[in-house]
């Protein structure tokens, strides 16, 4: 005589895993969202770093800063035939939130410029995330 035993899971058995897994995610979701967050401002940090290196080699080649960042890419009318560009492998990169690195000129700035990245709010100024990233103006 053959016994048939079905095997498998009971429904207790499969809530307990739910419940495991369901705290395990609590536990390591949290920490995890948290490093893409820093992720992103080291990002721009290095973004800012590379657009740094590729002014300072238009300036040695025109004997000025641009004026504008899309300089970095095209040649700027009136570059003096001294621009050997371009300056930037690809398009001008965006910040990891997608905005715009901002730029400006500022002969009382100590790079020459201010290069900076208004962080995660998108603003002026800010804390932690929502600080300014870069070469950036002093606040008053």
């Amino acid at each position: 005589m053959s016994q048939n035993k079905q095997r498998g899971f009971t429904m207790i058995e499969l809530l307990v895993v739910l419940v495991i897994l369901g705290l395990l995610a609590g536990l390591v979701g949290p920490q995890f969202f948290g490093k893409v967050d820093s992720s992103k401002v080291r990002t721009a940090e290095t973004q800012i770093r590379m657009l740094k290196m590729a002014l300072q080699t238009y300036r040695l080649d025109v004997g000025s800063y641009p004026a504008k960042l899309a300089d970095l890419r095209t040649a700027p009318a009136g570059s003096k035939g001294f621009w050997d560009g371009p300056y930037l492998d690809e398009a001008l990169p965006l910040d990891p939130w997608n905005k715009d690195y901002q730029y400006r000129l500022d002969s009382a700035a100590e790079q020459g410029f201010y290069l900076y990245s208004l962080g995660a709010d998108g603003q002026e100024g800010g804390e932690d995330l929502n600080a300014d990233i870069g070469y950036v103006p002093a606040q008053n």
